[in-house]
């Protein structure tokens, strides 16, 4: 073929490899990666990393479009039964999303959410307090909804005793894993999780905005899920012969709606490869629980650290910093939340520790989230860390 003249662009056109970009829509690629079945090799792989069938998960979407499918099909609330129990302070997005579902269901939201706040001079919930109000509204209660990990502090919360304690009450319960995915190993077909919706840009590195993941434990297969269908999540048998009626994938992969962005799922299926040749979750977290566990003693060594109960003393004293992540490393994942006292402070060392090359995540109004990557941070990175917090605080003082 001496030239490819492309004239079917309402069904795809040109990119700047303008044969194989055109023609790889229909035919074999040379690596074995066609487009229509490319999610097809990152399906496994998720299903690993969560803990899961290759069924119960899908590659699609984005976070908080996928949370709000899955609530949808599983928040059906009635006049007895009809609240969502989440942690306060849950990631924004996560907040609107209830909010907002509650309002299509013509409900108050202040009403409806109910939101489970620490103890007063706490920064992270017990799971005693958790188990006690599913206990007690258990029978108002249609959605437990959780972070895995919770974005500000850090705490890995008890998923399999949540999702139990929910059960036995008769919710659902799902899960937000946005900082959970790649980052704790996770059993969700084992702990029974009704739902579960993911991102993949933190511990999966695949860039902001990349495609997303959503998990429907496979004992939901016998029930006409209600879903918001879509060509994607039709039977990929007879899905190119464009028949009238849906007729769904089985298991999560039939939420499905759009055939997802190749260039987004390439970045993906890179991470995740190499996390299969890590060994995935059983080694990546034991190295994770020695990085994070040597960067935590090294801080503590600091003159500038607190111990978390004397944090409220200090708001109005001389610089310093405190962890409110939880110590029990079984509570926490790669992260720790670093608060700063007086407020303000933050700022300063957040400014200094760039301009040392220092890369750490500000969350207002007095957080620092550092958290060493097992599949490329070392020991010398959480020396230089802590070493470069204290210089920072040394030029804080000196100013």
């Amino acid at each position: 073929m001496g030239y490819l003249v492309n004239i079917h662009s309402p069904c795809q056109s040109s990119l700047v490899i303008s044969k194989s970009a055109v023609m790889g829509h229909f035919s074999a690629h040379p690596n074995g990666r066609g487009w229509v079945d490319f999610c097809d090799h990152i399906t496994p792989l998720f299903a690993d990393i969560v803990g899961a069938k290759e069924k119960e998960v899908a590659c699609m979407g984005t976070l908080t479009a996928n949370l709000h499918l899955m609530m949808d099909s599983f928040y059906k609330p009635t006049p007895e039964r009809f609240k969502i129990l989440c942690e306060a302070h849950a990631f924004p997005s996560d907040q609107y999303a209830f909010a907002s579902q509650a309002l299509a269901h013509g409900l108050d939201p202040a009403k409806t959410v109910l939101e489970l706040s620490p103890r007063p001079g706490e920064y992270t919930l017990r799971e005693q307090d958790i188990l006690d109000v599913i206990a007690r509204e258990g029978s108002s209660i249609a959605l437990v909804i959780f972070s895995g990990v919770q974005y500000y502090t850090g705490q890995w919360f008890p998923m399999q005793a949540i999702t139990r304690a929910a059960q036995e009450q008769g919710c659902i319960c799902g899960w937000d894993l946005a900082h959970a995915v790649g980052n704790v190993p996770l059993s969700l077909h084992d702990w029974g999780v009704d739902f579960a919706v993911w991102c993949t840009y933190k511990y999966l590195n695949a860039g902001p905005g990349s495609i997303a993941g959503l998990y429907v434990h496979e004992k939901w297969k016998e029930t006409e899920l209600p879903k918001f269908a879509g060509w994607w999540g039709h039977d990929p048998a007879t899905r190119f012969a464009m028949p009238p009626k849906f007729s769904p994938i089985e298991g999560a992969q039939g939420f499905q709606q759009s055939n997802p962005s190749i260039l987004a799922a390439a970045s993906l299926l890179g991470s995740l490869q190499v996390f299969k040749e890590a060994g995935m979750m059983e080694p990546l977290r034991e190295r994770s629980l020695q990085l994070t566990g040597a960067l935590e003693k090294l801080l503590k060594q600091s003159k500038y650290f607190v111990p978390v109960e004397k944090a409220v003393e200090r708001q109005s004293a001389k610089p310093a910093f405190t962890i409110i992540t939880p110590a029990d490393p079984q509570s926490r994942g790669a992260q720790l939340s670093l608060l700063f006292l007086p407020i303000g402070v933050m700022q300063h060392i957040h400014e200094a520790l760039t301009s040392f090359g220092v890369i750490g995540d500000e969350r207002n109004p007095s957080v620092i989230r550092l958290a060493p990557a097992p599949l490329f941070n070392t020991l010398k990175d959480c020396e230089q860390g802590a070493l470069l917090l204290e210089r920072a605080f040394d030029s804080l003082a000196s100013n």
